[in-house]
């Protein structure tokens, strides 16, 4: 390094390198100057100018000199190393890996080269690649611990359990006997507790258990080492020492659900599914009751037995569980037993329960005593000390919360309001009330004063973050975007604040506003807020590799492999699948209705006539002016909060794109949608989601093959499912409408779906109107169902579009009554007559049919907006109301700020418009 130059210009290119490792850049670039004075060719100088360069955010000048440095010296393992350590930089990590292997060619035992070749390689998951440099840098320097911790590890991630074991026992017999001293017994112990994972992961249970009691002392973390001991116990079937050690693990955290499961393992007691034979469920009841004496707190002790318990043991259980809950007055009751609504029979039980409880506290001051039960004001006999028993007013307001989240969760959505209007009537100043009241609105489709609810909530608290965080997500749901940003930055640093949600990788909030750019058809933005979600997963790919040399250092080795296990799947995460179904849709829209060029809408412009063209012009000139006013009001803002104590300016680039604008001048968006797509089928091939969109992209781009491949998986996942359905018939009606095979790829084609189209049973010996009217038939009473029925016989024979309709039209929304249910319940749902009422619209395309539909479900949806129920805020925005109220007053003139109040009985969205940081 630096051997070619005389001894001065030598001992500077070393201070080169000392400065660029301690970041000392400007020291390093005048040094770096100095030896370029006397010798401007020298390759490895330039080289580590460029690199210095790269440092201080001079990209381009880095590349040329790092380039002039490598073309001045081909044959220095210094200028390639440089060139790779440039391209990681880039997180062009390939490209690095190749700058390296001819680093490595010319100097192959330097241990940085091949340290920083190893990290690549697993950043890359090139393990085949990673052992064998693991294994040079270990026979380079044998003495050195993290270098055969590395090697066992990179055994590991390649499948071969058994060799990183022995490995790891090599490294252990170069040990002394008295190891570890007392400053290294953590990372030895960490390093054990990795060993008997390693055995336990490959099979030997045996010898892991003898491994785990032989090292014992030697192992710090004694509550990992006990989960260890008691898992290999269920394992090597000692069920009584585990169920010992399970009760000794309970003792310390009787709140642990993974120790209560397995207790139940060792005592036999234990059903992957949660179903258990009669006297299963009794010998469990009497194994909760005991562990509930001996611990009285826990919480989990008593919560368990409500999964598994039936009928009036389960209403007993839950009666018990309840009641102190209420009195506590704890606002995540319900979260906690939502799970039991979905235990056929549970929800009816709970119904009854908390009625009798809320009757009773009414009533009485109290709860029910044990021996007396009241039912509908029927009150039986009770003892004189449980009657004198009376709880805290508040008891009454948490009971009525309680009620009005169950019925919220029925669907029952008026009686859910009644009920949480009498609790916030009670005790006006609970914020959760408001919270709870708004998340009903939202059920009952009323987005508007859900926001609105959710925005006084939000007042209640300024200093609340999570009920701003609701408030903003009500907002965006309600497509308030503007508000829902000014809202969303009052918890993020001052600046530039917008970028600091994206800064935070604030996910939920990109999604939300993504999702409602989309509603409202600003595909540019919606594109942009999704894109970014993707960038976060992206950099948190990123974010892994600064840990595959710290974990090897601090011997975290059990956490590091799970993280690298947990990266390999992160794209599978919902949160990534919504984004980049997100984007696949407004690829989709885009490529259906293209957005028009400029020429195209100058053009358009000049055929306008002289007075419309003058608006136009205005209206842009405005337009530009206000967002000129925007982009100068946010430079202002950032350049006055830029600027540290220490009075360095601190500029953040500015967004060449803030809408999305370029994302929209694509040329192919199929093409764009594709690349999501396949991440989409790689990482969810298990989502409903993957396919249909897969179906969609691949019809339009006309992959048949691949798009039969997307019908497959559709029913394979769920056969029954109306769009599966839908999918189905649109594919084999677009085949057999297709043009007779020409070529022999389509001659292909065409023998492949024949010879493949008996495999379908909806289609086996049936035509498609067959199928149809077979599915139809089997499900008749599903009102989605009856609509994909419908939707297809119209593709199938247009002419029959009345009868199509006349299908939806007879649908009925029965009540689904259970036989202990107090209050029945309807059918249908809000999101499905929405997308009815569309299909109508959209498809069919008949608006008497989709005004009928209309006015029937605002019969069955009160508060929805969509449909203009009689309790919604909508109501007071539309015309024919505003036409009403003008004849019964007389005629009068009613303005704007008038009816604005009528959004919601609470909460007053007006008031925040105006709303300035």
């Amino acid at each position: 390094m630096g051997a070619s130059l005389p001894p001065k210009e030598a001992n500077l290119f070393k201070l080169i390198v000392k400065s660029y490792e301690t970041k000392q850049y400007k020291k390093g670039l005048k040094a770096a100057d100095a030896i370029l004075k006397k010798f401007p060719d020298h390759g490895e100088t330039l080289s580590m100018k460029g690199l210095t360069l790269n440092c201080m955010d001079r990209k381009s000048e880095a590349y040329e000199l790092v380039r002039l440095g490598l073309k001045n010296d081909l044959k220095s393992h210094v200028c390639w190393h440089v060139y790779g350590l440039l391209y990681r930089s880039d997180r062009e990590y390939r490209e690095a890996i190749k700058c390296y292997r001819n680093a490595l060619k010319i100097d192959p035992d330097n241990i940085e080269i091949l340290r920083d070749l190893s990290l690549l390689q697993a950043q890359m998951r090139d393990l085949t690649g990673f052992v064998e440099t693991r294994q040079q840098l270990l026979t380079l320097k044998p003495n050195h611990r993290m270098n055969w911790i590395g090697f066992a590890v990179a055994h590991h991630l390649n499948s071969n359990g058994a060799k990183a074991i022995e490995i790891l026992e090599a490294y252990e017999g170069t040990l002394e006997d008295d190891y570890p001293p007392e400053n290294e017994r953590c990372e030895h112990g960490e390093m054990l507790l990795y060993k008997i994972s390693l055995l336990e992961e490959c099979g030997f249970i045996e010898r892991a258990y003898e491994e785990l009691r032989k090292k014992e002392f030697k192992i710090v973390d004694k509550l990992t080492l006990k989960e260890q001991l008691v898992s290999l116990f269920v394992k090597l079937n000692h069920l009584e020492e585990g169920e010992k050690l399970y009760r000794a693990l309970l003792s310390m955290n009787p709140d642990n659900y993974r120790y209560y499961e397995g207790l139940q393992k060792c005592v036999g007691l234990f059903s992957e599914d949660g179903l258990y034979s009669p006297d299963e469920i009794d010998r469990l009841d009497a194994l909760y009751k005991s562990l509930g004496q001996e611990y009285r707190w826990s919480s989990a002790v008593k919560r368990i037995p409500l999964d598994f318990l039936q009928g009036e043991k389960f209403r007993e259980a839950a009666d018990n569980y309840i009641r102190p809950l209420l009195t506590k007055g704890v606002p995540s009751l319900f979260s906690d037993l939502s799970p039991l609504y979905d235990h056929p029979g549970k929800a009816d039980i709970l119904e009854q329960l908390i009625l009798e409880l809320e009757h009773s506290v009414r009533t009485t001051g109290g709860y029910p005593g044990r021996n007396g039960v009241i039912i509908f004001g029927v009150i039986s006999e009770q003892s004189t000390a449980q009657r004198e028993e009376k709880e805290p007013p508040s008891t009454l307001m948490w009971t009525l919360f309680l009620l009005a989240q169950h019925y919220d969760r029925r669907g029952l959505y008026d009686i859910a309001l009644t009920k949480i209007d009498e609790a916030m009537e009670h005790t006006p100043t609970v914020i959760d009330l408001y919270s709870v009241k708004g998340r009903i609105l939202k059920h009952a489709g009323d987005l508007e004063a859900a926001a609105a609810l959710a925005d006084e909530a939000r007042c209640m608290d300024l200093a609340d973050r999570y009920i701003n965080s609701e408030c903003v997500k009500r907002m965006l749901q309600a497509d308030q975007v503007a508000l829902a940003e000014k809202t969303a930055v009052l918890f993020t640093k001052d600046g530039d604040q917008h970028n600091n949600l994206h800064d935070m990788q604030c996910m939920w909030y990109e999604l939300a506003s993504g999702e409602s750019y989309f509603r409202q058809g600003d595909l540019g933005r919606a594109l942009k807020k999704f894109l970014a979600v993707e960038k976060h997963y992206a950099d948190i790919t990123e974010d892994q590799f600064d840990f595959h040399s710290y974990c090897l250092r601090k011997m975290t080795l059990r956490a590091y492999v799970e993280m690298l296990k947990f990266q390999d799947r992160l794209h599978s995460h919902v949160y990534f699948r919504k984004a980049a179904s997100g984007a696949i849709r407004c690829y989709i829209k885009l490529y259906d209705s293209p957005s028009k060029s400029a020429a195209e809408e100058e053009d358009e412009m000049s055929r306008l006539p002289p007075s419309q063209k003058k608006k136009m012009r205005q209206k842009q000139r405005k337009a530009e002016a206000r967002a000129k006013k925007e982009a100068e009001g946010k430079n202002e803002e950032t350049s006055a909060s830029g600027v540290s104590k220490s009075g360095k300016r601190h500029v953040k680039p500015v967004d060449p794109d803030p809408h999305g604008e370029k994302l929209l001048q694509v040329e192919d968006p199929l093409s764009e949608a594709t690349k999501y797509l396949k991440l989409l089928q790689k990482n969810s091939p298990d989502s409903l989601e993957t396919h249909l969109l897969s179906f969609e992209v691949n019809m339009r781009k006309l992959k048949i093959l691949l798009a039969f491949q997307a019908v497959k998986q559709l029913l394979r996942l769920d056969a029954e499912n109306p769009d599966s359905h839908r999918c189905l018939i649109r594919f084999f009606h677009k085949v057999s409408s297709m043009a007779a095979p020409v070529t022999d790829t389509d001659k292909l084609i065409s023998s492949v779906l024949e010879a493949e189209r008996p495999s379908f049973s909806q289609l086996h010996g049936k035509s498609l109107i067959e199928t149809n009217i077979s599915f139809l038939e089997k499900h008749k009473d599903s009102l989605i169902h009856r609509a994909a029925a419908a939707e297809m016989l119209f593709v199938l024979e247009p002419d029959k579009k009345a009868e199509a309709i006349k299908l939806i039209e007879d649908s009925n929304n029965n009540l689904v009554s259970t036989s202990e249910a107090i209050v029945p319940v309807r059918k249908w749902k809000l999101k499905d007559c929405i997308a009815v009422h569309k299909l109508l619209g959209t498809v069919l395309v008949d608006c008497d049919a989709a005004s009928r539909w209309k006015l029937r479900c605002a019969e069955y949806f009160h508060c929805s907006t969509y449909f203009e129920g009689r309790s919604s805020s909508a109501i007071s925005k539309s015309s024919e109301h505003q036409i009403c109220r003008n004849s019964e007053n007389g005629g009068a003139n009613h303005t704007a700020d008038e009816n604005a109040g009528s959004i919601a009985s609470n909460g007053k969205l007006e008031a925040f418009k105006d709303l300035a940081i």
